[in-house]
């Protein structure tokens, strides 16, 4: 009698927990019903905070504001700032009147602004005063005129953001019910583009559905209720922010904590202390430089309970001691993409600790997941590698009138291909090994950087490590690890590397070049920009050449 086939790396998630049907604003509006005298957004560096019943005046206001302006459903609307509390402001007044919410990366500079601006279509834009080395209102002013559909320009703290808020205290309360009401929770109702490696970004195209119920399930699988403080250093333009943050407290009655416009690791330890959150989230590169803060001891952290590090790979290392030095004992690692709400799959808090540190946890509710080969596109068993793809609810709409880049994104089974390796265990739970872009192959050998790295970060001097693949005129690729330091270590140099490597890497795994930063490139969201590390190393390495010898 032939063995029964192993089984296929595919799982999906079961809940007995349905999913919301609601849009945005109706959805929040219960809640505001539900807890109007709790606290419910924080913004630290204003010295401000607002109850639930005061959230949603300032929500509504903003809303007829808009409407005053001429924005109704389907409408574009702009937001390029750093986090603050009107960015969430303008988060939920749009999805009560149905226009779209554009994220604009605050990164971003005019030629980058003017793509966007044109590409979506926007008709208003509100955008942040000056805030580091960017300029919004300059920035603004020199694309305008180039933006064909742009018909306003509001500018954060001034008179037209001021004007625009006075209109909507002047503006009839049940008229927004009447707009809320036409609403439809399959409706666009947020747009954001994807940090493309090459090329213009893509505007990925996401319904009230798609990251309300995202945002409510990762509450839901971090035990949040109205008791909850959830500390927010990530960017609010980004799933991780917005939906993972904002939309994941709005449906338990959580309080949102801003604790700086950008990531600071001082404010947001202070943060946490200063109103007991409950709950930190981060990119692995966040905490690191929290746990490395000369003065972390000194700041109380014992309200702690969960928290999500999420965003990029998560270093075993990194996570113990966020478990065991920050007591976030309930931690969760999230997988996800922005073109996915964002989460996939993520940890319970009830998982073993090793499953916490080695794994990006199981499917969500709701969700399905699959292995597949990136050739054939079959499933392949459990415990073979083969790219990543989702399916349900989460799945966006499509990016922003790019039907061509959809196609190649989402199959004929409407199954998101994520572009990311895997391997599915036999319990279900999944291992991010790399990106498909990302393996190196070597003489044949096909590496996953992420395995390498995570032997690094056993090394006693080595805070954070990056391994990329650099042309190789013998093998087609080499191995290449940029390092950080922990404080007083000696640099390392690679024969120190391969020494501490013998006997426990296999030879071809060893990085050949090996370069000390004391940061790396990094996008605003915290991922390694590891395109430009490999172009940064061709020059280092003077290995142009070999890069521009031609492969089969």
């Amino acid at each position: 009698m032939p063995d029964a086939p192993a089984l296929p790396s595919y799982a999906s998630g079961i809940s007995e927990v349905p999913l919301l049907g609601d849009t945005i604003g109706d959805n929040f509006d219960r809640t505001v019903a539900a807890h109007p005298d709790r606290d419910a957004l924080v913004d630290r560096t204003a010295g401000r905070r607002w109850t639930y019943r005061e959230l949603a005046a300032e929500v509504n206001a903003l809303a007829l504001g808009l409407v005053a302006q001429g924005i109704g459903k389907g409408d574009r609307v702009g937001i390029w700032s750093p986090n603050r509390a009107e960015w969430t402001f303008l988060q939920y007044a749009t999805a009560k009147i149905g226009a779209i919410l554009v994220n604009i990366n605050p990164a971003y500079r005019s030629h980058e602004l003017e793509y966007v601006l044109n590409q979506a279509g926007v008709k208003l834009v509100v955008a942040s005063d000056k805030f580091k080395t960017s300029d919004y209102p300059a920035m603004v002013d020199e694309v305008r005129e180039k933006c064909a559909d742009l018909n306003h320009v509001v500018i954060l703290g001034s008179a037209s953001w001021q004007a625009l808020m006075d209109a909507g205290w002047q503006g009839d309360p049940s008229s927004l019910t009447e707009l809320q009401a036409a609403l439809s929770a399959d409706d666009p109702i947020n747009i954001q583009y994807t940090s493309g490696t090459t090329g213009f970004p893509k505007g990925a195209t996401l319904s009230h559905h798609n990251i309300l119920n995202n945002g409510y399930f990762v509450g839901e699988l971090c035990n949040y209720t109205e008791q909850d403080k959830v500390c927010i250093p990530v960017p609010f333009y980004h799933c991780f922010g917005m939906v993972m943050g904002n939309l994941a407290c709005t449906t338990h009655g959580s309080c949102m904590v801003i604790p700086a416009p950008a990531f600071d690791p001082n404010a947001t330890l202070e943060a946490v202390a200063a109103e007991q959150c409950t709950s930190l989230y981060g990119v692995p590169t966040m905490f690191i430089a929290e746990l490395n803060h000369p003065d972390f001891a000194s700041f109380d952290l014992s309200s702690l309970r969960t928290g999500i590090m999420a965003g990029s790979p998560c270093p075993v290392e990194v996570m113990k001691q966020v478990i065991d030095r920050m007591r976030m004992a309930e931690v969760s690692i999230c997988y996800g993409m922005t073109e996915t709400s964002p989460v996939s799959t993520q940890t319970r808090a009830d998982d073993s600790i090793e499953r916490r540190v080695s794994t990006v946890g199981r499917v969500g509710p709701h969700l399905e997941v699959k292995v597949v080969d990136p050739e054939t596109g079959l499933t392949v068993p459990r415990g073979e590698p083969g790219e990543l793809c989702t399916r349900g609810y989460s799945v966006m709409l499509g990016y922003w009138e790019q039907a061509d880049k959809t196609a190649e994104a989402i199959d004929a089974a409407r199954w998101m291909h994520t572009g990311d390796l895997a391997v599915m265990d036999a319990d279900s739970y999944l291992n991010i090994t790399g990106r498909i872009k990302d393996m190196v192959i070597r003489g044949g050998e096909n590496l996953y950087p992420r395995e390498i790295e995570e032997f690094l970060y056993t090394h006693p001097d080595i805070l954070d490590a990056q391994v990329i693949g650099v042309p190789d005129e013998k093998y087609g690729e080499e191995l290449m690890a940029w390092v950080r330091m922990r404080e007083g270590a000696e640099p390392l140099t690679p024969e120190k590397v391969r020494e501490f490597c013998e006997g426990k890497l296999a030879r071809y795994k060893i990085p050949r070049y090996v370069h000390v930063v004391e940061e790396f490139p990094m996008t605003v969201t915290g991922k390694v920009r590891k395109v430009e590390m490999r172009e940064k190393s061709i020059t280092l390495l003077g290995l142009e050449a070999a890069a521009s010898a031609k492969h089969a």
